[in-house]
């Protein structure tokens, strides 16, 4: 793994849309799926009982549509993530291709399982939601941009400004979101701190 820290400024991509309230993250991944502890093939899985029928069968659901193939940024509605705090519903999600959230609210330890992998989060006021969501319906290949520097969502339905906890924007704007990353980073400075710290191997031998 590179040392080199990832600063996540901004999202741009084609939308989908979820729509509904209160889809926690057995919705989004059954738990029963949740089999693989490195998170491998979870995108497989991601809405599975709100997409298919238990004989196999496809329902009618956003993640089906051909039309949102390849989409990036995941347009949802209020408490999104709520339930258990489970961080395999954000890496499924973002393992199936999504880059960005933009919703009304989110549970708060999902936002934070995002924020943990690099998976911007950011809520918008609900007329700025339902827009977004109208027009990403309408036309699925229009780019969406999420830019946290700037503080604001931009798609076909105009400008709207998004927000986010201070501290989870700074951690993706300097790339301190990363734990392994930063660790690696700093990797010779804590080794020198650690070398200076009173632990028995630092004594020479008498």
């Amino acid at each position: 793994m590179s040392s080199e820290v990832e600063k996540i400024e901004r999202r741009e991509g084609r939308g989908i849309v979820v729509r509904g309230d209160d889809i926690d993250t057995d919705r989004v991944i059954p738990a029963r799926y949740m089999k693989s502890i490195s998170f491998a093939g979870l995108e497989e899985f991601v809405f599975a009982d709100a997409r298919r029928a238990q004989d196999g069968t496809p329902k009618d659901h956003p993640f089906n549509e051909a039309r949102f193939e390849g989409a990036s940024i995941l347009v949802v509605n209020k408490n999104f993530g709520c339930g258990s705090s489970r961080e395999h519903a954000p890496q499924a999600l973002m393992r199936w291709g999504i880059r960005a959230i933009v919703g009304e609210s989110f549970a708060e330890i999902f936002a934070g399982n995002c924020t943990a992998i690099g998976l911007p989060a950011v809520t918008a006021a609900g007329d700025d939601v339902a827009a977004l969501m109208d027009v990403v319906e309408l036309d699925p290949a229009s780019p969406v941009v999420v830019d946290l520097t700037a503080g604001k969502l931009t798609s076909r339905a105009g400008s709207a400004p998004i927000t986010m906890p201070a501290g989870a924007r700074g951690q993706l704007l300097d790339g301190s979101w990363d734990a392994m990353r930063t660790l690696l980073a700093a990797r010779d400075e804590i080794e020198r701190k650690a070398g200076s710290l009173p632990y028995p191997g630092n004594f020479p031998a008498r």
